[in-house]
């Protein structure tokens, strides 16, 4: 037989509760919702206090009194009394406040009638139902709920304790305090306002003080939002403030934009103007500075009352005379003379050793020239003062004034010392006395040098000038000028042509006699040095950190050959001959050797010994370099 629940039976006893139900409403299948129960109204009085309670008679659904409601809860008192010693009856009260069991029972329960309950004020009413659960007799026996009221147990009744609830949050207390009086929990806010308008507990009626109040320890947990997107509606608030918000932000944005641009446009109009003005400046610098290299001052004595004159570019007759017999005289006698017997050759290279001879002698010097002898070196600081080194003596033998700025460069025209400064000065010295000065150029001297012939001294500067010097007549014989500031200078060995390294890693070569720029080499760097071969072909230059020395062709106009010393090179020197290129750098002294049998170049001596200079010794049997503190060291073979 198959399992069917609607064959199942409930052949139980039904319990009391059942029976009670089918009895009210008229058996099993009557209409639950025929007998309906009226709902309480309350008569409105305006004065009843909103805050007091409402009593009425739970079966009957009538408001009773006050006074009625006190005089029921005396006959209980008085009945309790009477079987004070009556087990206890619990009674419960719906979803709140649970009353202590009273000593004694009553033989009889309680009319339905005459049971009643207070309830809330008019914010929140509710009906409040008192059930009674079946009580025990002394042997165990359960006792009726038919009895009446004069039969009923009654226990001794407890006050209510109303909950003091907060109408506008209805949460938990935030800062829980405990009343005295009543042992009730409040809000600290609130009872505090509470007792300052009544002064009593409002549960008890009891006087009540804030002092009468217990601080509670609470932790305090984080309480969960709402669930506000529960539902469409909610849904659709919620996207439409977020849309809200993003319309506003994009608005804000754009206004922040058009902002900026404008900033911006104003800051590019503002920067186009400075440049503009920077621009007007620098033209007016250029050319200040243009109109003052080209007045030069005369360094002889004064003719005439005239201490400035303005001079071409090409030399007086009698200088250019001078220029051509040198450079006839020499150009004939170079390439059949021989090397002389005396000179040092590889062997001698080789064998060269280093030796300090001196001390820091003048710190940030960068000068260092030798004589004829070989024994006096011209140096200079960079606070001015120069002075002439005895290396076999080792000391300063004279000291050399000047004049303000440091020294740059210098030379020997034959006894006599000749030094450049940084503020544009040249001063020759005689004896230790200064003889003649020029101050021609409008800025630092950068470099200075002798022609062949010893009459006509040249000078670069940052000026963007060469000027050459008529040492016999002491005037100024020409000056030119070019499109970069000069920083070192070399005459060629016949005398007819004079090359200047610019910053711009050029090395303009010019006629001497005319001031025609007759060639140009373009190298990737300043000009740190330059050195004319004594075979009237090749030029030798040294760029600002660059590790290599370039060998320019005169004739091919071209650089033929740069030869790898390995580190950072400030200055280069030929020999006599033309066979011995000597560079002296960061890492020391590398002389290299050409060979004109096998056209190669090889290295004969490489020293540790850093220097800032270096010039050959006589015969090239010594070299004498100048380090970067000061200081003399001398290579020799012994």
């Amino acid at each position: 037989m198959a399992f069917n629940a609607k064959n199942l039976t409930y052949e139980s006893k039904e319990p009391t509760f059942l029976r009670k139900l089918k009895s009210e409403y008229g058996g099993r299948n009557a209409d639950r919702h025929a007998n309906q129960l009226a709902r309480p109204r309350k008569q409105k009085d305006n004065d009843d206090d909103d805050d007091e309670p409402t009593y009425f008679d739970e079966e009957s659904n009538d408001t009773i009194t006050k006074a009625q409601y006190e005089a029921i809860l005396k006959k209980e008192e008085q009945l309790a009394l009477e079987k004070e010693h009556s087990e206890p009856l619990e009674s419960n009260i719906n979803g709140a406040v649970a009353h202590d069991a009273t000593k004694n029972v009553a033989s009889e329960t309680l009319s339905r009638k005459e049971l009643v309950a207070a309830i809330g004020g008019t914010g929140k009413r509710r009906i409040a139902k008192v059930v009674g659960n079946d009580g025990l007799d002394h042997n165990g026996e359960g006792l009726s709920q038919t009895t009446t009221v004069g039969t009923r147990s009654a226990k001794k009744p407890k006050k209510i304790k109303l909950s003091f609830n907060d109408e506008v949050s209805g949460e938990s207390p935030q800062t829980p305090v405990a009343s005295r009086k009543s042992g009730n929990v409040f809000e600290r806010r609130l009872i505090e306002a509470y007792i300052t308008q009544n002064g009593t507990d409002p549960v008890t009626n009891e006087e009540l003080t804030i002092d009468d109040l217990i601080d509670l320890k609470l932790s305090h947990t984080v309480r969960p939002r709402p669930p506000t997107l529960t539902s469409i509606p909610s849904l659709l608030s919620v996207f439409q403030n977020e849309w809200d918000a993003l319309a506003l932000e994009t608005y804000t944005l754009k206004q922040q934009l058009v902002q900026t641009r404008q900033e911006l446009s104003t800051a590019l109009y503002q920067h186009d103007a400075a440049v503009r003005v920077i621009a007007r400046l620098s033209r007016e610098r250029d050319e200040a500075r243009d109109a003052l290299s080209k007045v030069t001052m005369n360094g002889g004595p004064v003719a005439n009352g005239d201490s400035m004159q303005v001079d071409s570019q090409e030399l007086s007759e009698a200088l250019a005379a001078k220029v051509d017999a040198t450079q006839e005289r020499l150009s004939k006698t170079r390439r059949k003379r021989a090397v002389p017997e005396d000179w040092a050759d590889a062997d001698i290279i080789q064998s060269l050793k280093s030796k300090k001879i001196s001390g820091s002698l003048y710190p940030g010097s960068r000068l260092l020239a030798l004589d004829k002898s070989g024994d006096l070196a011209l140096l200079g600081g960079s606070d001015g003062v120069a002075g002439v080194f005895s290396v076999s003596q080792n000391e300063v033998l004279q000291t050399l004034k000047g004049g303000g700025g440091g020294i740059t460069d210098g030379l020997w025209a034959a006894n006599r010392a000749v030094i450049a400064t940084s503020t544009g000065n040249i001063k020759i010295f005689d004896g230790g006395s200064e003889v003649l000065g020029f101050s021609a150029h409008a800025g630092k001297v950068a470099s200075i040098a002798l022609h062949p012939s010893g009459e006509i001294l040249a000078s670069v500067g940052v000026d963007k000038s060469y000027i050459f010097y008529d040492l016999e007549s002491s005037k100024v014989a020409t000056q030119v000028h070019t499109d970069s500031a000069l920083t070192a200078a070399a005459f060629h060995p016949d005398g007819h042509l004079f090359a200047a390294g610019g910053t711009d890693g050029q090395i303009k070569v010019f006629d001497v006699k005319s001031g025609a720029n007759v060639a140009n080499f373009e190298s990737s760097g300043p000009i740190q040095s330059l050195s004319f071969s004594e075979n009237g072909t090749w030029l030798a230059s040294v760029t600002e950190r660059e590790n290599s020395v370039s060998i320019w062709d005169l004739r091919k106009a071209a650089q033929i050959k740069s030869l790898e010393i390995g580190s950072p090179l400030s200055s280069v020197r030929w020999d006599y001959t033309g066979q011995f290129l000597m560079a002296a750098g960061s890492s020391g002294v590398s002389v290299q050797q050409y060979s004109k049998a096998t056209k190669e170049w090889a290295e004969l001596l490489r020293s540790g010994t850093e220097a800032v200079t270096g010039e050959w010794g006589p015969r090239a049997q010594s070299i004498v370099t100048l380090g970067p503190d000061g200081s003399i060291t001398e290579f020799t073979q012994s």
